[in-house]
């Protein structure tokens, strides 16, 4: 998780303590991305290889895609995203193996290659 971008320190700090406690269950990730112009979202090769190695690595940690969707307009706020996909996880502790799983490498250079900004919220999972 360190060599993300715009990580919180303290939140990270918590997730922790929970993959590793006698609590730890199930979460939903809410991803907000925005995409490079080089990833062409939605239709381009490089986003649509991004997202394949995405669902490969969440299958090696028992992740799974429960919906994306594309962000048409921001309302209220300032961010502007492409992107939201919610990801459920059996656990904590099988978010954070994402950073050591098989595909983790490909998918940090795709990720880096096609994500210009993303904001990682953690959710309940239901």
């Amino acid at each position: 998780m360190a060599d993300l971008p715009n990580s919180n320190k303290e939140e990270i700090d918590k997730f922790k303590i929970i993959a590793e406690s006698d609590n730890d269950g199930p979460l939903l990730m809410l991803n907000l991305n925005r995409y490079r112009p080089e990833a062409q979202y939605p239709k381009g090769e490089l986003y649509k290889e991004y997202m394949i190695i995405l669902d490969q690595l969440l299958s090696e940690v028992g992740g799974v895609v429960k919906w994306r969707t594309t962000v048409r307009g921001t309302l209220v706020g300032s961010q502007y995203i492409h992107e939201a996909i919610g990801i459920w996880y059996p656990t904590h502790r099988a978010f954070l193996s994402l950073m050591s799983a098989p595909s983790s490498n490909r998918n940090m250079l795709l990720r880096k290659a096609a994500v210009e900004h993303a904001d990682l919220h953690r959710c309940d999972p239901d």
